[in-house]
């Protein structure tokens, strides 16, 4: 070959004016849940729209331009183009007239900060479970209309791509992003210069280009420091998600926290509610308190005014899940820091205290610096105000400040079109509308069931067509022969998809347990081999390129799939993405989760599944356990958490076995005459109308408006009000309580009575030793309630006593007369805990003495 040099030219097509707003859809991520716009793009080029990865803005770059002009000349594509703007514009001007909108004031904001974002596979800035909730939050918060806004890090290189070896070793492929070709935008000056803010790390300013999403209503700001005027280092720190060592991580939480406030300001917002989606963001805590510093703010009442208006969730439901920096690093980037706050090295290390470790701990800043603390179901906020008891160190856990609120799902995301199509025709238009309506979401029991068993079918088939093209592109790349891949799609038959398909699908971490269902290979056998009733079982997943353990159980599943009895019943699918997923969940019969009780915090999969009408198989943990209803699936009943895990997996396993082997095998089969079952449908459909109304994202969205938003709106207001005076106000009140509070104390006045009538009243007298507090600073409290074995504080009935005056001693008389309502052996306790009507939670600050 001649020497020769290799030019390159890229030839982008001109948008016929016709076409032009397919730009503005291309930016909007509306289209991520708006399939009728996915397929007008698709219609244009199927096989490119393939290769760019369902990219609208990418496949607008490459499109021939002729194909374009002919789509003008194309009458019934000119019609779904007019028809989808109307749809957008009308979404985009309507009113909503939904609660949600409605319980915030007009001059109220909502920030809401995350590490990752998932939106979209053609959006590559997320990882797993926490990125799709994050979507979710913004996209239901688009449909109510809120005034809302996220901040998040632009990642040249996101999480990685996934492909599975002949020996199922997990390859890891890291793809760095055109930002050209995602649906992001520089935001601009007036003066067309692009908008950057300054981060000061150790020893230098470090420079951000802020960049913007839209999606729908509500705008994402990212954060961007791949830039020339950075060092290389700098130019690192939002390269990779979840990549690097400590220092890269606690640069790229500074960047989010600290610089996405510093955003905001360049933005010209000004939130009134403030929403760290887990700790990584916590920094922003400190950065709000530093601005209200300079404004002339001492330290506390900047605290407090912060923390009033700061929502913090938690999706953490292990201890070491938390992220944490070392003194020393922390002493190395905020050494200049806590000396413009004014505060002590000391002052400023507390603010990341965990009682046992030196480190700093960013669930503890987020909990330091907010009054809203929120697990993300029933069961993970019991497990959060737990793992978090020190935070309140005289308060019970299931006491403290720590609430929850339950995840939901986007439903036009992930629900599939056929079934949207099948609403409008039988619960009509409306349907939209009533997402959190338990009555309206009945009427799924009048969809006929060869309807609904019909549509079931066909997205099975559409399943199996996605997974042969997969299976078939690993097959070829693991150079497995035609035969073979005959033999792994045996089952996967799109024209009859008659099989009981159950699938497993989440980040493989050990605690998920993926390997749980082959801890008995023998039994399993028996239940996946019956010639007349057969099982396939598909697994998908990626383990993080450091989880070993999760790597290896990537390993033995390909290893067992490999086994001749099992090929073709259990197949491992690479490259788990959010196409892959939108997939899996709308076609399979059975959604499995089995993870060790009570790690899961929600999951939210199985919700995705249940609303498309497969159903779900789970351990009563995380949303399960308080969706499941006796009858909308099936549960395994978790063992005792101080089992031993050998014991525990063994009995959990049995019980998973027992209940697909006598359960869930013979319904699925139990085909009428009408070759289905009738028995398996009405469970499908009570699944689907059980969790449809109950664990969607506008629920979840409008309950954190109601619970948390709107009231931290209204503290933070009136904290600010008349020069900070709340904040200062209740700064200098919570001083006070802290230096007299170990000199509090209670002794009884009246001698205990042991037995009395019904309708007799208890008289109770109790002196208080205020050590110079005022009676209205403290609430003195008598708890009742019958006597049970396992009593808890939730259970008793609170009744207060009533300050009468002082005793020449010094303390403070409170008395209470009570008729107790029932009858029997009742428990009862007496307590004292500070108050004031500026406080959050009535317990907020984690002081209580007991009688």
């Amino acid at each position: 070959m001649f020497p020769r040099t290799a030019f390159t030219v890229t030839v982008n097509p001109k948008i016929p004016p016709r076409l032009k707003r397919l730009e503005e859809l291309a930016n909007n991520l509306w289209y991520s849940w708006d399939r009728a716009t996915r397929t007008l793009f698709s219609r244009l080029d199927p096989v490119l729209w393939e290769a760019v990865g369902h990219n609208p803005k990418a496949f607008l770059k490459r499109v021939d331009e002729s194909v374009l002009l002919k789509a003008t000349e194309d009458r019934i594509f000119m019609a779904s183009y007019n028809s989808i703007l109307s749809t957008y514009d009308s979404y985009h001007d309507a009113p909503s007239a939904l609660n949600g909108s409605k319980s915030l004031g007009p001059q109220d904001q909502v920030a809401y900060f995350c590490f990752e974002f998932g939106f979209h596979e053609s959006l590559p800035i997320y990882s797993g479970g926490l990125g799709i909730l994050a979507g979710d939050h913004c996209k239901a918060a688009s449909d109510l209309h809120l005034p809302f806004v996220a901040i998040g890090l632009l990642y040249r290189q996101g999480y990685f791509f996934q492909t599975i070896d002949r020996l199922g070793n997990q390859q890891v492929t890291y793809t760095v992003s055109d930002f050209g070709d995602l649906p992001v935008t520089p935001v601009m000056h007036p003066d067309g210069s692009s908008m950057q803010i300054e981060v000061p790390l150790p020893g230098r300013p470090v420079i951000a280009k802020v960049w913007q999403v839209r999606i729908g209503h509500v705008m994402l700001y990212l954060l961007d420091t791949d830039l020339p005027e950075n060092s290389p280092q700098d130019r690192n720190i939002t390269h990779n998600l979840y990549g690097g060592d400590k220092a890269m991580r606690i640069e790229q939480e500074i960047m989010l926290g600290m610089g996405g406030v510093r955003a905001l300001h360049a933005l010209g917002i000004e939130p009134t509610v403030w929403h760290i989606n887990e700790g990584h963001a916590a920094f922003m805590i400190l950065e709000r308190i530093h601005n209200l510093v300079q404004q002339g703010l001492d330290f506390a009442s900047a605290l407090e005014s912060v923390a009033v208006n700061t929502v913090f969730t938690t999706h953490t439901a292990v201890p070491a899940g938390h992220d944490h920096f070392p003194a020393e690093m922390m002493q190395t980037y905020f050494d200049s820091f806590y000396r413009d706050l004014h505060i002590s090295y000391e002052e400023f290390m507390a603010l990341g205290h965990i009682p046992g470790s030196p480190d700093f701990n960013m669930t503890a800043l987020a909990i330091h610096g907010s009054r809203t603390h929120n697990g993300v179901s029933k069961i993970h906020g019991g497990v959060s105000a737990d793992i978090c008891r020190d935070l309140w160190p005289q308060i019970e856990p299931e006491e403290n400040p720590i609430s929850y609120i339950t995840n939901g799902v986007h439903v036009p995301t992930f629900l599939a079109q056929e079934w949207a199509d099948l609403f409008d025709r039988y619960l009509g238009y409306e349907w939209r509308n009533k997402m959190c309506d338990d009555d309206y979401w009945s009427r799924i029991d009048a969809i006929p069931d060869h309807l609904f068993w019909s549509v079931r079918q066909s997205l099975k088939s559409q399943m199996f067509y996605g997974i042969r093209s997969r299976i078939a592109e690993q097959n070829a790349r693991n150079r497995g022969s035609e035969a073979h891949l005959d033999r792994l799609l045996k089952f996967v038959d799109p024209i009859n998809p008659s099989v009981l398909t159950i699938g497993f699908a989440r980040r493989f971490a050990t605690y998920k347990r993926a390997a749980l269902l082959f801890e008995n290979l023998d039994w399993l056998r028996r239940i996946v081999l019956d010639q007349e009733r057969p099982v396939l079982l598909i697994f998908a997943g990626k383990a993080h390129p450091a989880d070993v353990p999760g790597q290896d159980l990537i390993r033995r599943i390909s290893q067992i799939a490999n086994f001749p009895e099992f090929e073709g019943r259990l197949l491992l699918i690479e490259g788990y993405d959010l196409r892959l997923a939108r997939r899996l969940v709308a076609g399979v019969d059975v959604w499995l989760n089995n993870p060790i009780y009570p790690l899961e915090a929600s999951g939210t999969s199985g919700m995705k599944a249940g609303i498309n009408g497969a159903i779900n198989l789970s351990v009563l943990d995380g949303w399960w356990g308080e969706g499941y209803d006796g009858k909308n699936g099936w549960a395994i009943k978790p063992g005792p958490e101080d089992m031993e895990g050998v014991v525990r997996d063994k009995e959990e396993s049995r019980a998973l076995y027992e209940i697909l082997q006598d359960q869930v095998v013979p319904l699925f089969y139990n085909y009428g005459k009408l070759g289905y079952s009738s028995n398996w449908v009405k469970m499908a459909k009570h699944s689907m109308k059980s969790l449809l109304p109950r664990y969607n994202a506008t629920r979840m969205v409008d309950e954190y408006v109601s619970k948390f938003y709107r009231s931290a709106s209204k503290k933070g207001a009136s904290y600010a009000a008349d020069d900070f005076s709340g904040a200062r106000n209740i700064a200098a009140w919570k001083a006070k309580i802290r230096q007299a509070w170990p000199g509090v104390s209670l002794r009884r006045l009246d001698a205990p009575v042991e037995r009395i009538y019904f309708d007799e009243t208890l008289d109770f007298k109790v002196a208080v030793k205020l050590n110079n507090l005022a009676p209205g600073d403290v609430i003195v409290e008598l708890l009742i309630c019958r006597q049970f074995k396992t009593t808890r504080l939730g259970n008793f009935q609170h009744f207060q006593l009533e300050c009468t005056g002082m005793q020449d001693s010094g303390e403070h008389l409170f008395e209470l007369k009570l008729t107790p309502e029932l009858c029997g052996k009742q428990e009862y306790f007496i307590r004292v805990y500070p108050y004031h009507s500026l406080l959050t939670h009535p317990l907020e600050m984690g002081l209580m003495v007991w009688l």
